[in-house]
């Protein structure tokens, strides 16, 4: 069993910051990549950004230059910066752990529940 867990959500007026962490736990022998996607209601889950551990990040075009993610590899632990916060950006994150998971060395593709973000205008 993996266990993934976001937190950091919340109200945050346009123009400020938040930061989202994501913990993955259980029965992981390797995570090669993290990411974050967000739903908007009525709206499709669309990917916002993700890195390779070890690799590169990627950001989807409505964030960059607004948002970085990073990691704490030691911690299994993906963070985003979420800066210059716009209502658009209001949606439910969610974190995705992908990489090898034990036993027998399956693939692991696991999801958290998400958090919500609200910006308000």
């Amino acid at each position: 069993q993996v266990q993934v867990v976001e937190s950091g959500g919340g109200l945050v007026q346009a123009g400020g910051s938040l930061r989202l962490s994501c913990a993955a736990s259980g029965s992981i022998s390797r995570i090669s990549a993290m990411y974050w996607f967000r739903q908007a209601p009525g709206n499709q889950r669309d990917l916002v950004a993700g890195i390779r551990i070890p690799g590169d990040s990627m950001y989807a075009d409505s964030v960059k230059g607004r948002f970085t993610i990073s990691t704490d590899t030691d911690k299994n632990t993906v963070y985003l910066q979420m800066n210059s916060l716009k209502p658009e950006d209001t949606a439910v994150y969610y974190c995705n752990v992908q990489g090898i998971g034990t036993p027998g060395n399956q693939g692991l593709n696991s999801w958290g529940q998400g958090t919500q973000v609200t910006v308000s205008s």
